[in-house]
C-alpha cells in the first residue's frame, strides 16, 4: 500500500511549507526582511511499464507506459529578492539601501557578514555599529563634536561642527553584491554569509557596478506581502488535510483486506 507513504510525504511536504509561510509572517515587520518561498519536486517513479517499451501480445510499443509516482520532497527555500518599501524615520544613522546590494559587518570571530538591515548606531568611542554592535566595514568613527552628519547616496559621510563652516568628510559606506545572493547563508539577526553558490562578494562604491544607492533616514521595510501568505497559508492546510484524506482512505482498505475471511 504505497498510498501511506505518499500520503505521509504530501503532509511533511505541507508542514513545511507551513513553517516557511509561518516565518515570512512572523517576519513581516523586520527590517529589510525577504519572504521566502518553499519550493518542491516529485520523487522517484518506480518503472512497471516504461514508455516504448514492446508489447508482447501484438509487437507494438508502449506509448506511455506504466510509472507510479512516489511522493514528493522539498528541494530548496529559495529568497524572494525583491525590494522593500521604504519608510522615513528621520534618524541620521538610519541608512535604506535602494537597489540591490548589502552592507558588510565584521562578526566576533572575525567573519564578514552582509546585512541590508541600515539601522546603525553609535558605540561610545563613536564607531558606527549595528544593532547587535558589530562594527561596519569599513570603519567609521563619528567625533564627540559633531553637531550633526550628513550621508549621501555614495555612502560619502559628513559630519558638521560647531567651529566650522563646511563640513568634514569622516567616511564612506560600501557596499557589497553578490553574483547569486540567493545562495547567501541566512544566520540570523539579519545577517548573512558568503558561500560558494552565492559566489565571492563584489565590494564597491554605492550607485556603481550595478550596486544600489544609500538612502539617509529611512529603513527597508519588510517584503513580505500578508494577503499572499494567508492566502498561501489555506492552499497549504486544505493540502495537508486532503493528504490526511487519503492515508484514511488506505487505511480503510487495508482494514477490509484484513478482514476479508
Amino acid at each position: 500500500m504505497r498510498a501511506l507513504e505518499i500520503a505521509a510525504a504530501g503532509m511533511s511536504a505541507q508542514q513545511t511549507r507551513v513553517e516557511v509561510i509561518s516565518n515570512n509572517l512572523a517576519n513581516m515587520s523586520t527590517t529589510g526582511y525577504n519572504a521566502r518561498r518553499a519550493e518542491f519536486a516529485d520523487l522517484h517513479y518506480q518503472q512497471v511499464a516504461r514508455p516504448g517499451t514492446i508489447n508482447a501480445s501484438d509487437g507494438t510499443s508502449l506509448p506511455t507506459g506504466v510509472q507510479l509516482g512516489l511522493g514528493v520532497r522539498t528541494t530548496a527555500v529559495s529568497v524572494m529578492l525583491s525590494q522593500g518599501s521604504l519608510g522615513a524615520t528621520g534618524g541620521d544613522l538610519d541608512l535604506a539601501i535602494e537597489g540591490d546590494g548589502y552592507l558588510e559587518v565584521t562578526l566576533p570571530s572575525g567573519l564578514s557578514a552582509y546585512t541590508r538591515d541600515g539601522g546603525l548606531k553609535l558605540t561610545g568611542d563613536g564607531q558606527v555599529v549595528t544593532s547587535d554592535g558589530y562594527p561596519v566595514v569599513p570603519d567609521i568613527t563619528i567625533p564627540r563634536d559633531t553637531r550633526s552628519i550628513s550621508i549621501n547616496a555614495e555612502g560619502e559621510v559628513y559630519g558638521y561642527f560647531n567651529d566650522q563652516v563646511e563640513p568634514q568628510l569622516l567616511g564612506q559606506f560600501t557596499m557589497a553584491g553578490f553574483t547569486n545572493p540567493k545562495g547567501l547563508e541566512a544566520i540570523g539577526s539579519n545577517l548573512f554569509l558568503e558561500t560558494s553558490a552565492s559566489g565571492p562578494s563584489l565590494v564597491g562604491t554605492p550607485g556603481e557596478d550595478g550596486l544600489g544607492v544609500l538612502r539617509q533616514g529611512y529603513l527597508e521595510s519588510s517584503s513580505v506581502d500578508p494577503v499572499r501568505e494567508v492566502s498561501d497559508l489555506i492552499a497549504a492546510q486544505r493540502g495537508y488535510e486532503l493528504n490526511s484524506k487519503v492515508i484514511t482512505a488506505a487505511d480503510q482498505m487495508l482494514s477490509s483486506m484484513v478482514q476479508v475471511r
